[in-house]
Parts: C-alpha cells; structure tokens; sequence
C-alpha cells in the first residue's frame, strides 16, 4: 500500500515504532547482562518494564485504528543496534559501561524524534487520545535518556579515566 496522505504515514510510522521496541526488547538483556556497574544493570532492567508499555500503547492504538502492528521491520534501529553489538564485542574492560551509555542512548535519541513526530501526526489527524499516550512514551523515553546520562556522568566515565 503506498503512503498517501498523513494517516497512511501515521500506520506506517507506528508499525515502524513497533518494530523498533520488539528489535529493543530482545537488546536489553543484553546490555544488561553485559554492564558492570549495578545502576547501569538496573537501569537497562527498568527499561525493559518500560519498553513492554510501550508496546502495548502502540498495540492499544492500532487496535482502535484497526490495523495491525505487524509487518514492517524498522532497519533503523536494526542498524543502531548492530552497531551497539560490535561496540560490545570490541570493547572490554573499565570502558565498557560508558560504551554502553553511549550505545543505549542512540536507541533512546531515535525513539524520541521517532515517538515525538508520531505524537505531532497524532494531533495532527485529531487523535487525542493516541497523542496523549504517544506523549506518555515519549516522556519515557526523555527520562531513559536522562537517566543513562546521570549514570554516566556521575560514575561510569570517572571510571572509565583510570
């Protein structure tokens, strides 16, 4: 089906989204398994509970536009992933955890410009309700971010100097 009009774009973006949080959901233990500081392993565990919400939000949205969520794989995050995957098989040691902030937060800058134009088409096409939890995501994700970067910040590049 060719994208037409905004709503088209609005479907086609969400199947897109969730692609990207099932491709993220497999990820995350990964990480989590692979980072040595505890806040890092706590954070990558919360934001698994998160990225389950965040799947549903999208579920929950399609479902009311009658379409369904499948179909489409998001190769953009495919790719950040990748990269994220040779970051872990080439770095070891104290820089390790940093390379995971760094690694974690380009997954977590595309799902922020990718949730906040969903929630602009969502407002866009008169879809209150959509963009309002489309919002909730996008704080999430905001927060994630934020989070990743205290951690990083405030413990895991000082140790990274050594």
């Amino acid at each position: 089906m060719a994208t037409e009009t905004l709503q088209d774009l609005y479907v086609e973006e969400l199947k897109d989204a969730y692609s990207a949080e099932q491709q993220i959901l497999k990820a995350l233990p990964k990480l989590q398994e692979a980072a040595t500081d505890q806040g890092l392993q706590s954070a990558f565990r919360n934001h698994v509970d998160a990225t389950e919400e965040h799947v549903r939000r999208i579920e929950r949205i399609m479902d009311k536009l009658d379409e369904r969520p499948t179909g489409k794989k998001c190769k953009g995050i495919e790719g950040i992933i990748a990269e994220g995957e040779e970051i872990l098989k080439k770095t070891n040691g104290i820089a390790l955890d940093a390379a995971l902030i760094s690694a974690a937060q380009r997954v977590e800058h595309y799902e922020i410009a990718m949730y906040g134009a969903l929630r602009t088409y969502a407002h866009q096409l008169g879809r209150p309700e959509d963009a309002e939890l489309l919002q909730q995501t996008l704080d999430e994700e905001g927060d994630a971010d934020k989070e990743l970067t205290m951690i990083a910040e405030s413990r895991v590049n000082r140790g990274a100097l050594a």
